[in-house]
């Protein structure tokens, strides 16, 4: 007889806390061990069970079973920013136009499966440091240092009179 696989499963113990086993069967009968212990399921707690498990489980298996069990579970980060991001909006607190509009866009394409076209340009710098902003300014004052000068003397400008002549 063959080794049996290793089944990976969710039990409920005492003071709301769960446990993520494995069972085993071995020539001494079937075996069971805990992989972790939790009040919440959290992708940690996930990563801390497969890092002790014999084998590899399915982890989405294990999070319907702790669904149907009523395992209090928080997702990943997008989940969870999106859930702070509903509770500031329900209650009247809302990102400035500019991110709003971005956040629709991203939403959008997402959910189509495309990729957005402002995601290399603007997205980027809304998660950069300070340290990022500085270096890339540094950058930008390098190359202004670099371009040619007029030879045609300090710039002016022409008087507004002028231009006001200009526009009748």
């Amino acid at each position: 007889m063959g080794k049996m696989p290793t089944i990976a499963y969710i039990v409920r113990r005492a003071r709301d806390r769960f446990e993520i086993r494995e069972s085993t069967n071995t020539s001494a009968g079937p075996r069971a061990r805990s992989l972790a212990t939790f009040h919440v399921l959290t992708d940690e707690v996930l990563e801390h069970a497969g890092d002790r498990a014999e084998k590899p489980f399915d982890r989405k298996r294990i999070s319907e079973l702790a669904a149907k069990l009523g395992v209090p579970v928080v997702g990943n980060a997008v989940d969870a920013a999106a859930r702070s991001l509903l509770v500031q909006l329900a209650s009247g607190r809302s990102p400035r136009p500019g991110l709003s509009q971005l956040l629709i866009e991203m939403l959008a394409t997402s959910r189509r499966g495309l990729e957005p076209a402002s995601r290399d340009s603007i997205v980027e710098w809304i998660g950069a440091g300070t340290r990022l902003r500085g270096e890339a300014l540094r950058d930008l004052l390098d190359l202004t240092d670099r371009l040619p000068v007029s030879r045609k003397g300090e710039l002016r400008y022409p008087p507004l009179k002028r231009l006001r002549r200009e526009k009748r």
